[in-house]
Parts: structure tokens; sequence; C-alpha cells
């Protein structure tokens, strides 16, 4: 049984919507940044980055506390504005290659989260959690949801098909040319539906945004000590159907080739693929257990040979398959997260991005991959494993401060 709720959003003006509107504040670049911070004063960004008219970088309590008094400056001078009755919001993204992603945001249940009907695929780390912690408790807001997805449900897309044939509240496209759509959805018969819907549903899974989730549950955990409202056993999620997900690979490049030879290396690689030399012809993998490696000019495709044992959904995961065979026990890699020899490409970037920086000198070897699909993601979830950092890439990727949930 799945609980989300409707809650009273704050959001921007119709008018500003696609000023304050910011993609995560890690995506930008110094530059970037910069240009919005002095040209644009409705941008979220400078909720997120208080000390910058300042000219002063802050960090730790300052800062979030800054965070919290540039943000009620927003609403102070009616940016912002919040809904009067709680409701549920139908968002749509159409990318710019045409693919639509709709769905709801609501409030979900962070002990949702703890009995396991909303389940993960990766792990967090438990300093980003804490910090992420302190920052929504003092801020009081959440302002970019958690991706969730739920298998294909009619009730729920009959009721977003209906909602959408009205003019949306919010409409604006972004300089990355996706364009985003908002309704406010407010009748309680709706809501009702919606509500009971989720409730038929055993699980959802979350698709991007573990850190924070889990900071709100640490958070609801830490305020149900004090005695605190119910706004913090929630958090804000946009839910997504099954089949409107989607998710691209990381590939792998590794700077050398650990104290070995090209000819020592592939004799190594021959134990668990059989390999073939590709020569300059770019070679994409499109099968499970087949990899593609660009090495000293030359691409190769690699097989992962029949005899390599698979007992559970994470051993026959790729990117699992290339750490426990290549990236461990051959190039010396231990730890994904932390080692600095080894870096990701995502897969829309595609291979030409992995043999550009190969033959850059950067680095020695790359790796290409075939995607995760929903079900190697839903089948780890299940088990209570999780993925290789880096292993999915999944999109649709929601603008920060279109709604606010406020604790």
């Amino acid at each position: 049984m799945t609980r989300i709720k409707p809650f009273r959003a704050v959001r921007p003006t119709r008018d500003k919507v696609s000023l304050v509107a910011s993609r995560s504040y890690q995506t930008y670049t110094k530059k970037e940044i910069e240009g919005r911070l002095d040209y644009n004063p409705f941008s979220f960004l400078h909720i997120i980055n208080p000390g910058y008219k300042y000219e002063h970088k802050i960090t730790g309590k300052e800062r979030y506390e800054m965070v919290r008094n540039r943000y009620l400056e927003f609403k102070e001078n009616q940016v912002f504005i919040q809904d009067e009755s709680p409701c549920f919001y139908v968002y749509k993204i159409v990318n710019r290659e045409g693919h639509e992603f709709s769905g709801i945001i609501a409030a979900a249940s962070t002990a949702d989260y703890e009995a396991g009907i909303i389940k993960r695929h990766e792990d967090t780390i438990a300093y980003r959690e804490h910090i992420f912690k302190e920052y929504l408790k003092i801020t009081q807001f959440n302002a970019e949801p958690v991706l969730l997805t739920y298998p294909d449900n009619r009730v729920i897309s009959e009721i977003i098909k209906e909602t959408q044939k009205a003019r949306a509240e919010f409409e604006f496209t972004t300089t990355y040319r996706d364009t985003h759509y908002l309704w406010i959805l407010s009748d309680v018969k709706h809501i009702d539906r919606i509500e009971k819907a989720f409730a038929s549903i055993p699980t959802v899974y979350v698709a991007d945004g573990h850190h924070r989730l889990a900071s709100s549950h640490l958070l609801a955990k830490e305020m149900a000590l004090e005695g605190a409202k119910d706004a913090y056993n929630y958090f804000m999620s946009y839910l997504i159907p099954e089949s409107e997900l989607r998710i691209f690979e990381f590939n792998r490049l590794v700077t050398d080739l650990n104290g070995l030879s090209k000819e020592a290396f592939l004799i190594q690689l021959d134990a668990n693929f059989r390999i073939e030399n590709r020569g300059k012809n770019l070679y994409r993998p499109s099968k499970k257990h087949h990899f593609s490696m660009y090495l000293d000019g030359c691409f190769y495709s690699l097989y992962l040979r029949s005899s390599y044992a698979m007992k559970t959904a994470l051993d026959a995961l790729d990117t699992q398959i290339l750490y426990t065979t290549v990236l461990k026990p051959i190039l010396g890699i231990t730890d994904l997260r932390n080692d600095t020899r080894i870096a990701y490409s995502q897969g829309k970037n595609n291979l030409v991005t992995v043999k550009a920086k190969v033959d850059s000198g950067a680095f020695a070897v790359g790796f290409g991959l075939v995607p995760v699909s929903i079900f190697e993601l839903k089948a780890i979830a299940d088990a209570g494993e999780t993925m290789p950092p880096k292993s999915t890439c999944i999109t649709p990727k929601l603008r920060s401060g279109v709604t606010i949930y406020e604790f």
C-alpha cells in the first residue's frame, strides 16, 4: 500500500516560473551560475547561493539559515505564492527528442521508505545524508522532488490525461529545449481516486534522488522525537509510470592499465571474454553482457563467456560484471566511488566522447555498456541489493523551485 497525499505547494507566479526554475546546482559551471545570478534576480539559484550578493562564500549552518532567509524574501516579494488548499500537481515534460513524461507531484511517506514499500537500488553515503538532513531542518522545505516510478495504472493514467485537457497553469521551455507543463489538480473526487489508486500499488521504486529521500527519512525520525508536526513524515515526490522512465548507461574510463602492457591486459581479459578487434569502426554493444572497449586507437567487442556464473540479479548486472571481471581484479580499482583513476561518461554523450577522452591521453581505456533495464532495476531493489555507483542515468530531470513542499 503506497501512501501519497496532496499538499499546499509554494510555487512561482505564472509570469515568473520560467525565470525562477533552475537545474540542480551541481550541473552548472561557475560562469553559468555567475551569469544567472548577475542577470536574473528571480532565479532559484539566488536562494541556494545566498552569499553571492555579499561576495562572500558561506558554508554550513550559516549558509542554511541564509537560504531560509532568501526563500522567505521570495515569498514576501510575492515571487512565490502558496495554494490555499492541498492539491496534487500533474506535471509533463516534453524533451528535445520529443519524448514525453507525465506524472504526479505529491507528498510521499517516509514511513513507506522505512517499511520497504518505496524501494531503492543505490547505496547512499552517510555523511551526505546527514549534511542534507541538517539543510532540510533549517530551511524547512523541499524544492526538488524525488523521482519515483510505479507500474502503469489505468485509473491514474486516465486522470492525468483528463487533467491535461485544460490549459496548463505553467508552460515554459528551458534553454535545454525541454518544455515543462504543470496543472493544478484540486478536485476532491480526483484526489480521492488517485490516493486510492496508489494505495492499491504494493511497491514503488526510487529512480532518482536517493540521498534526498534518505535525508528526509532521517529528518522525520529526528523530528518525531521532538514531537514535530506531521509534515516532516512526508517528502515531495514526482511519480511517473514505469513505461515512461528512460534509463541511460554510464560508460567507464580508466586512466591506466595498472602497470600492464596492452598485450598482457588483453590476455587477462580473455579469461572471461571473447574479444574481437573492430579497428577504427565505432562499436556500440546492443545486448546484455556485451561490452565495447576502446584501447590504443581501436575499438574491441567483449562478449562475456557463457561459463561466467550468475547466481543473483546483481551478479547478472553488466556494471557489476565489469567490476568483478575487469576493474577490480585486473585494473586494481576497488573503490568505484572514490578512486581517482576511474571516471564516468553519460550514455547520452555516446562512445565518441569515450574515444575522444582516450585519444587525448587523459585515459588509457574506455568501456561502453548497454543501459540497465527497468526490470533489472526492480529485481535488484526487490532483492534488497544495490547497484555499483553510476549504473544508471535516469530521466526525466525536474527543475528546482517549480513546486516547493514546506515542513
